[in-house]
């Protein structure tokens, strides 16, 4: 069976950058050499640069809700070099079935692993940046695993080399680092297994203690010898909802260190933090301090049931106060299918707030933080409601894509039920969607932030069709704007790079550890303007629906700006550090212990 026949376009290998003083960048950009340009929109796709990855579901027409599901990347500088690399999560055949009973075949060789792709960006005398990605993961030493999801990035170790924790169906994987440009799995060794259907992870330091934990979402309990059957309206076979399955609870792994034997191993706390008692359905997770008292929290997109706000109380416990906090059910007291989610602080008031995807009719919801940690449903008077009305969201990302300071939204679509109208139509593959871009408009005359949804102008590659899942958000090219790593399910994997971002004032921050190298994910930021409100961000890596993301910290300042600037960073541990002479239009590290100390 073939594939659908998607559009097919041809866009660039290389991208130049422009200072913010660029007037005309097409006639820029046609006068470097080497350079083609697609001139259609906000984002312009990347190929040809070597990164060929192609997701296998392992679909064979039996139906099993897992293939549907699945789809996960991340973006991540796994050798050090400065430049953001590509991990991207693979499928495989299900329980002890042949690969030639699959519908559409795998594009990998056999036997399909996780990929990794090493991005050699060249950065010439002129300015011209070219995009090149080497896939490298039979040298990194990436072994088979179980049915692969979501992907978690951060430094466990703190050996200042950054390490995976890749979620299954089936026992997950603890990727350790070793620096030589290889993977060692020591999930058994650090006591980092979880054996049932996991799909978010996120590392964050939520006890403070200097070691990056580890939250682990999980989903359904799923087995194939009890895989149920489900049929539509009319009588045919379709995809299970995930009413079908009983959920299970998460898994929040505390780090303890390195041991007298100098390895670094986690304890479950699930049960001491009292995260036990509540089974979930999770599909995202993100992790904030939602309610301004300076501790990590956890918020939790669950499918079809209440989605949960962990508050972190004394002593290393959780409070699900989600429903309290006005976070647990939309506007109309639903329950709905929630898939990815992000936090963000989309309005300027310094806390952040929370946007996460639904199901097809249920539209994606928005809730505003009001800084002490009570959210109100702000989805249909910030215009994010009617368009999403029609379609089925997974990944999310909060990004300034156009460097004006305000946050802005993406978001991809892919159906997890059977179009009808798509199936009668003879479509192969009937699941896929467009996806979609909103852009902020900022603070209006009554105080009220809106969106635009400008998928329209976003560039041809938000005219294609597929069935997406997951958005990832990074600097790729290091010029100073958000680039996306967008991955499809049972489809190609896609570079969308930013054309509109690097033509605005922007400061761009990697926040380091005093004692350790690694990035201190959790970090809060602001960027302090003369009579203006502080500009807040936070380093962090998760977010999104089974992805992670760029943890640097990347600020957006419009036109009018002029450097330096002051930067002030609120450290995990509590500590706040100021910096007065932070330079723009480049990346700057801050080492913790290297500002001046703030009361």
């Amino acid at each position: 069976m073939k594939l659908p026949a998607y559009v097919r376009i041809t866009v660039f290998g290389a991208i130049t950058v422009f200072s913010a003083t660029a007037v005309c960048c097409a006639a820029a950009l046609a006068a470097a050499p080497g350079t083609a340009v697609a001139e259609d929109g906000i984002f312009a796709e990347l190929k040809g640069a070597g990164l060929d990855f192609v997701h296998f579901n392992g679909m064979s027409g039996r139906f099993y809700m897992a293939e549907i599901n699945s789809g996960g990347g991340a973006l991540l500088d796994y050798d050090n070099d400065g430049d953001l690399d590509a991990y991207l999560v693979q499928g495989r055949m299900f329980g002890d079935e042949a690969i030639d009973k699959a519908v559409f075949p795998p594009k990998h060789p056999l036997p399909l692993t996780d990929r990794l792709y090493r991005n050699d960006l060249k950065v010439a005398k002129d300015g011209t940046r070219t995009l090149r990605f080497t896939d490298v993961t039979e040298e990194a030493g990436l072994k088979p695993g179980a049915y692969g999801f979501g992907i978690a990035a951060g430094d466990y170790d703190n050996d200042g080399w950054v390490d995976l924790y890749v979620t299954r169906l089936g026992s997950n994987s603890l990727l350790r680092n070793n620096g030589d440009g290889t993977f060692t799995d020591v999930t058994k060794a650090a006591r980092a297994d979880d054996d049932r259907w996991s799909v978010p992870a996120a590392f964050v330091d939520f006890d403070r203690d200097g070691w990056l934990d580890l939250y682990v979402g999980n989903y359904l309990r799923f087995s194939f010898d009890k895989h149920k059957i489900c049929r539509t309206a009319t009588g045919a076979q379709d995809y299970c909802g995930p009413s079908a399955y009983p959920g299970v609870p998460d898994r929040l792994l505390r780090n303890r260190g390195r041991g007298t034997d100098k390895a670094v191993t986690f304890e479950d706390v699930s049960a001491k933090a009292g995260m036990l008692r509540e089974p979930s359905k999770s599909l995202g997770v993100v992790t904030a301090d939602f309610n301004g008292d300076g501790a990590v929290d956890f918020y939790v997109a669950n499918d079809l049931t209440p989605n949960q706000m962990w508050i972190q109380l004394e002593g290393g416990r959780f409070s699900d106060e989600a429903l309290l906090a006005g976070a647990a059910v939309n506007a109309n007291g639903k329950a709905e299918a929630s898939m990815g989610v992000d936090a963000g602080d989309f309005d300027g008031d310094g806390d952040d707030d929370l946007f996460m995807t639904h199901l097809v009719r249920e539209t994606n919801t928005l809730f505003l933080n009001d800084g002490e940690g009570m959210f109100e449903d702000a989805t249909i008077e910030t215009g994010l409601g009617v368009p999403s009305w029609s379609h089925t969201s997974w990944g999310s990302a909060w990004f300034d894509y156009d460097n004006d300071g305000w946050l802005e939204m993406m978001i991809a679509n892919g159906a997890v039920k059977i179009i009808e109208e798509l199936a009668n139509a003879g479509d192969p593959y009937p699941f896929h969607e467009t996806n979609q871009l909103f852009h902020n408009r900022g603070v209006s005359g009554k105080g009220k932030v809106g969106f635009e949804d400008v998928t329209a102008q976003a560039g041809k590659v938000f005219e294609l069709s597929e069935v997406s899942r997951s958005v990832a958000v990074g600097d790729l090219d290091n010029d100073g704007d958000h680039d996306v790593l967008l991955v499809n399910n049972n489809g190609p994997a896609r570079l969308l790079i930013n054309t509109v971002g690097q033509d605005r004032h922007w400061v761009g921050l990697r926040l380091l550890g005093k004692d350790v190298p690694r990035d201190m994910l959790g970090t809060r930021v602001a960027l302090i303007r003369p009579g203006k409100d502080p500009l807040w961000r936070r380093a962090r890596s998760d977010g999104s629906f089974a992805a992670a993301n760029d943890p640097r910290v990347l600020i957006g300042l419009g036109d009018a700006a002029k450097g330096p600037v002051e930067i002030r960073a609120h450290w995990p541990d509590g500590s706040v550090e100021q910096w007065r002479d932070v330079a723009i239009d480049r990346y700057t590290t801050l080492k913790q212990g290297s500002g001046r100390s703030v009361p």
